[in-house]
């Protein structure tokens, strides 16, 4: 779960994150926020670049411990300016299958 916060969703080298998504993810993962649902690593890769392009300087952080039971790992996470309070907070909630991430939901908790 930190791995794929920091080594997927925060990575903003774009060869790297791929690399990180190609070992983290399942090719057909199914991710839904609330924006909606995409379905495979590339639409991953390109949601993530598209956050990241629309929030330079901004980094994630793990706010609590990873936990997991059987395939499901859950963490929670702010995303903001570097060494400032998080502007968005979340939970990702995973399945796992196979040793990656087949289904990952976010839900934000910031009111």
């Amino acid at each position: 779960m930190i791995d794929n916060l920091h080594r997927v969703f925060g990575e903003r080298d774009p060869e790297k994150r791929r690399a990180a998504i190609a070992e983290i993810v399942a090719d057909d993962i199914v991710f839904s926020d609330p924006e909606g649902v995409v379905v495979g690593a590339d639409a991953v890769d390109a949601k993530i670049d598209e956050l990241l392009a629309g929030a330079p300087g901004f980094v994630f952080s793990e706010t609590g411990p990873a936990r997991e039971s059987q395939d499901l790992g859950l963490l929670t996470w702010g995303f903001g300016p570097a060494g400032e309070p998080p502007v968005v907070t979340g939970i990702d909630v995973a399945t796992v299958v196979d040793g990656r991430i087949a289904t990952l939901h976010t839900i934000l908790t910031n009111d």
